[in-house]
């Protein structure tokens, strides 16, 4: 797909339960926004207002808001919501490609453009935690979907009678000394063995190697993790600046 060149671009990743967007012009990143979705009217103008310069906006989303819910911009700038018809930089060798979602295919994206010939294991740490898959010749190959942190310290406090609800913590020690300091080791500890987990396993399996770290949890986790990996937490929007500038060139 081919747009008109336009350097300063708005994009907006749609999330399960937040909305994170940046401003770019061309690959430099001029203010980096986090909100709710209800104030995504009230947000987006904000932003257009701070940075008149902005001919359009770049949606990816994987949560609840539909394209309608962006009309309102259309009278000011243009409005492109990535989708599969999509040039993407990669091979996509999933077995059902119309469900994998857009997100993963957009970090897919950036891993090949930013990190060229490796074997890319991207992981997003947000609501779910995701493990793609990219090897050294650019072909999509897959990888796995887990409850993230968020999702498991619910999941422990709604599907119980009377486990609290708490707050991501890093515990004290392996060995929790109540039940506060068990759920904490539970679900930290888990996540954590979880990705390094995986990481070892591709590591066992592929030279040639980068791990790339993103999404809402990724600061959290990085320093705990015993493997070495590429740790940003705008890893997705910096993908979505790129895969849109790729459909230009």
């Amino acid at each position: 797909m081919q747009f008109k060149f336009i350097t300063m671009l708005l994009v907006i990743d749609v999330g399960n339960t937040r909305i994170k967007s940046a401003v770019f012009e061309q690959d430099k990143q001029l203010g980096h926004f986090v909100f709710l979705k209800e104030d995504l009217l009230e947000k987006v103008d904000f932003i257009l207002k701070q940075h008149p310069k902005v001919g359009t906006i770049v949606v990816a989303s994987v949560g609840s808001l539909e394209q309608s819910d962006f009309l309102a911009f259309k009278s000011k700038v243009k409005v492109v919501f990535i989708t599969r018809e999509f040039d993407f930089p990669f091979v996509n060798l999933y077995e059902s490609p119309t469900t994998l979602g857009i997100d993963r295919m957009v970090l897919a994206s950036g891993a090949v453009l930013q990190f060229p010939k490796q074997n890319r294991l991207i992981i997003d740490a947000g609501t779910c935690i995701t493990y793609d898959f990219v090897d050294e010749t650019d072909n999509y190959l897959g990888g796995a979907i887990s409850p993230g942190i968020r999702l498991r310290y619910e999941s422990l406090h709604n599907y119980t009678a009377k486990l609290p609800l708490l707050e991501r913590e890093f515990p004290k020690s392996s060995i929790g000394k109540s039940t506060s300091e068990s759920i904490h080791s539970g679900v930290i500890n888990s996540v954590i063995f979880e990705i390094d987990g995986y990481i070892d396993y591709f590591k066992s399996e592929n030279a040639n190697f980068i791990i790339i770290l993103t999404g809402g949890d990724a600061d959290f986790l990085a320093m705990q993790l015993k493997n070495t990996i590429f740790a940003n937490s705008n890893f997705l929007l910096e993908s979505l600046n790129q895969t849109f500038q790729y459909n230009q060139k």
